[in-house]
């Protein structure tokens, strides 16, 4: 079972810490089977009259010892095996992190943020708990049970043993049993809990829009659907057990019972002393710990191991976007790219996004494209930076194929603007100092006033050091998008990439803006995807992109005089413009 194997070695990395908690746990048990035992000789002792005071103390100083023992040995294995749970939880958590890292953009199409954090609490935690305290509970149980055994055999009688043991051999298989109950009944309700993480993190991000269209109502109702449905997978599991926990309190008690039937019977015979029948007593509460752990490492077990299944389907995902053997040592970009008929489909998708698009594009000049919303501007950003594959040598920057750029190159030397301009919960100093390395507060500063963010900025009471909220949620579009800019700039890339980045600002801040562009890409590639045509105008190419396919293509002037889709667009935002003019002048 690979699940096994790989949770196995995962504690293997840590074994010798495991073996020291290992040896504190028995210690511990060794030492409390001996309390019951001297607890029974003082008892014979002081009924025959052969122990005086002195043979009590002294026993009760070993009981004394023995206890100061257990605390110690149990705070060891505490430290040993429940701390080396808490580190391979985190190590776990490392590597899950890193493993969602490497893959590709099509993982995150298809799985929810909701479902991926669900991974990351409940599901590591029980694993934690699988690590830990089961380990703890199997073995404590497994070595009780022996001692105790044995001391119940060998001091008192094996007749009395076999007796109080017989109701408890049921619990063995009614664990059978209930495991394989709880490990379904588990796995459904860490599926449960990952549909009510993503409902609530979706709820929480788009809160803005459920007020604005007062939705509150209609996702209260989902919501509590779907948690109905978590707490119908809750009840199941403590329905079963709190069936299992009763059944198993009653195995122990008519094993005790028995105890005291049978064993005040060999009592009065004079077959057992007193003591013994004290001692065995004791020794049957004490059994009743391992037949209640048994039923709880079961449900550590099967929960645990619901979870490993659920980590390991992440962690077998493998990346498709990867370098491949034809990756050669590349260490930089200069800005040359050829677009070679390119044609793209996404997976699992008939129409091409992109179909037979050609364009060359010297180092240091700008290309400007132009299209109707899904006409695949943003596409062709993605491919650029390799986001998704494309069949080989369609796209080639400096002469080299994608595939033969190794993925770190290749995107260190692009800085990118996304249409969704995304910031981080974190001081707006280190959103715009994200991707670069080793820059000083002058230099974000001065990325900042080239972005036309700076002024702004200043204005906030705590400056470059306000933390902005959830995705930049405290901040306007236009100072997002600009914030998203100067982090771009401040990279000095290669090879810039702003997708629409201009939309949410005003056109003299959008001049100011290009002007800037114009001034610090001199000798750069650039590339501006656009709707309007006052942000493209002054490209050295403009492709213009009609579903998918490349409709017209030339610089501006080229374009206006083609009289085809960019003079039409052109014109319209030239009326829109003196109609806002006008308005603007009458009122």
């Amino acid at each position: 079972m690979k699940e096994l194997k790989w949770i196995g070695g995962c504690a293997l990395r840590y074994w010798p810490r495991y073996v020291m908690g290992v040896i504190a746990l028995a210690l511990v048990d060794l030492m409390n089977v001996y309390i019951p035992q001297f607890t029974g000789e003082i008892t014979d002792g002081l009924k025959a009259g052969t122990m005086d005071m002195d043979g009590v103390w002294r026993l009760v100083v070993w009981i004394i010892l023995l206890g100061a023992g257990m605390a110690a040995g149990r705070f060891g294995w505490r430290y040993f095996i429940f701390g080396t749970s808490l580190t391979i939880q985190r190590d776990m958590q490392r590597d899950l992190f890193a493993h969602l890292e490497t893959l590709s953009m099509r993982y995150y199409n298809e799985h929810k943020t909701g479902d991926l954090m669900a991974h990351f609490t409940n599901d590591l935690q029980a694993i934690r708990m699988l690590l830990g305290p089961t380990i703890v509970t199997a073995f404590d149980a497994s070595v009780m049970l022996i001692m105790v055994l044995g001391k119940m055999i060998f001091y008192v009688d094996t007749r009395l043993t076999l007796v109080a043991v017989i109701p408890l051999l049921l619990i063995m298989y009614g664990d059978y049993i209930y495991g394989k109950i709880m490990h379904r009944k588990f796995f459904a309700r860490q599926r449960a809990f990952s549909d009510l993480t993503d409902q609530v993190q979706e709820a929480v991000s788009g809160i803005r829009v459920i007020k604005a269209f007062v939705q509150e109502r209609k996702e209260l109702a989902a919501f509590d659907q779907v948690n109905q449905r978590t707490h119908d997978r809750n009840m199941d599991v403590a329905r079963t057990q709190a069936l299992f926990l009763p059944l198993l309190d009653l195995v122990v008690g008519a094993s005790g019972l028995l105890t005291l039937l049978y064993g005040g019977y060999l009592t009065i015979a004079g077959e057992i002393t007193l003591g013994q029948f004290e001692a065995f007593n004791l020794y049957i509460a004490m059994l009743v710990w391992p037949m209640m752990a048994a039923g709880e490492c079961v449900t550590f077990i099967s929960q645990g191991m619901a979870s490993v299944k659920r980590i390991r389907v992440i962690l077998d995902e493998r990346p498709e976007i990867v370098d491949g053997p034809e990756a050669r040592d590349v260490d930089g970009l200069r800005g040359g790219i050829d677009l070679d008929g390119l044609t793209f489909s996404y997976p699992g998708q008939e129409k091409p996004a992109l179909e037979n698009i050609s364009v060359r594009l010297d180092q240091g000049e700008t290309l400007a494209i132009l299209g109707r919303t899904g006409s695949g501007k943003t596409t062709l950003a993605n491919l650029l930076l390799r986001l998704y594959n494309t069949r080989r040598n369609m796209i080639r920057i400096d002469g080299h194929s994608l595939y033969e750029i190794p993925l770190e190159v290749l995107r260190r030397d692009i800085a990118y603007v996304p249409q969704d301009s995304f910031l981080f919960s974190d001081t707006l100093a280190h959103n715009i100092a994200f991707g670069a390395e080793s820059k000083s507060m002058e230099d974000i500063r001065q990325a900042a006033r080239d972005a036309c963010i700076h002024d702004n900025i200043i204005e906030f009471p705590d400056g470059y050091e306000t933390v902005v909220g959830e995705r930049g949620v405290t901040l306007s579009g236009g100072q997002k998008q600009r914030s998203a800019i100067a982090r771009a700039l401040l990279k000095d890339a290669p090879i810039l990439i702003l997708d629409d980045a201009l939309s949410a600002v005003d056109t003299d801040t959008e001049e100011q803006i290009l002007r800037s562009l114009r001034r610090l890409r001199r000798g750069r590639t650039t590339i501006i995807i656009a709707h309007r045509i006052s942000t493209i105008q002054h490209a050295d190419h403009i492709l213009v992109l009609d579903d998918g396919r490349a409709a017209e293509y030339g610089s501006h002037e080229e374009l206006m005089a083609l009289g085809g889709i960019y003079r039409s667009v052109y014109d319209k935002q030239q009326l829109e413009k003196q109609l806002r003019e006008e308005g603007g002048a009458a009122s």
